[in-house]
């Protein structure tokens, strides 16, 4: 009873300062940005001023999930409560598409301004989100500087003499696959390889079998880098005898998840790294031809 008397308090506190609150005759410049997601959180670090972040969700910290884990350390963090974001007085909070709905629409009827952002479904999207960022937070030429250097980063990543593409899988825990419309089917494609989930016709994330894995024979395998935390059964499909002999030997790419969770630049090592798995696979097979 008291948690809800305290939370209607807050809520009551707030709506009569959106009510009195001076009009000014200009829109004032964002000083104090809030995220609440993961993906906007590091979109976020990239971009703009350290000044004009005002806190961070919690998962930024976590260096399994984000790349910018070290740096987030430097600011405060949320856990997505509409009050203590209130409470932190920002111009501007960012979301995702996902982020509690309810924290977000009481944010935005105590006059607060939220952006949400959708999932990155291709690379395309990884410029766009830069340059919006940017022009929410008055930082359009740190965008630009940042969209060029991805741009360079991907041509450079995806540099290679092979003249064909190389047999692919993506192949994660409970024996999940990524076909068409997904980011990582794009990666895969950058990287010059054929994902095996586009020759089935599967779309999305998708259940794989193994033994259709097994009969597609892709040269190189792509699975999530184990983080630290306890081994799980989801997992030990990727042990199966029948998966083992059909990779390459130097055919599987352990990829890290924060690497392909968000759609940020840093996806270029991904790209990287399956680009050169491919040329090695490649190069072998064409020596013992």
């Amino acid at each position: 009873m008291k948690k809800h008397f305290r939370r209607a308090l807050i809520v009551a506190s707030a709506l009569v300062f959106v009510v009195f609150a001076p009009v000014s005759g200009a829109m004032a410049a964002v000083q104090r940005v809030v995220s609440m997601n993961l993906c906007t959180d590091q979109l976020l670090m990239l971009v703009a001023d350290k000044t004009q972040i005002a806190s961070l969700s919690h998962l930024a910290r976590d260096e399994t999930l984000a790349v910018m884990s070290a740096r987030a350390r430097n600011y405060p963090v949320n856990h997505g409560r509409a009050e203590e974001i209130y409470l932190s007085r920002p111009d501007l909070v960012l979301a995702g598409s996902y982020t509690q709905f309810n924290s977000i629409n009481m944010l935005r009827g105590l006059g607060i301004s939220v952006e949400q952002f959708a999932p990155v479904r291709s690379l395309k999207d990884i410029p766009a989100n830069l340059r919006r960022i940017g022009a929410l937070v008055g930082r359009e030429a740190r965008a630009e500087a940042l969209v060029a250097a991805f741009q360079s980063q991907l041509a450079e990543a995806q540099r290679t003499e092979r003249a064909e593409n190389v047999p692919a899988a993506i192949y994660y825990a409970n024996s999940y696959t990524a076909g068409q419309g997904t980011l990582m089917d794009e990666v895969v494609g950058a990287a010059r390889l054929e994902n095996i989930a586009d020759r089935l016709s599967l779309t999305g994330t998708r259940s794989l079998p193994l033994e259709l894995l097994v009969m597609e024979s892709p040269d190189v395998l792509v699975t999530a880098r184990k983080t630290g935390h306890p081994p799980a059964l989801a997992h030990e499909v990727l042990r199966h005898p029948a998966l083992r002999r059909t990779i390459h030997r130097q055919g599987e790419v352990a990829i890290h998840t924060k690497y392909t969770i968000c759609g940020l630049p840093f996806i270029t090592r991904a790209i990287e790294m399956l680009t050169k798995a491919g040329d090695v696979v490649a190069s072998q097979a064409g020596s013992r031809k």
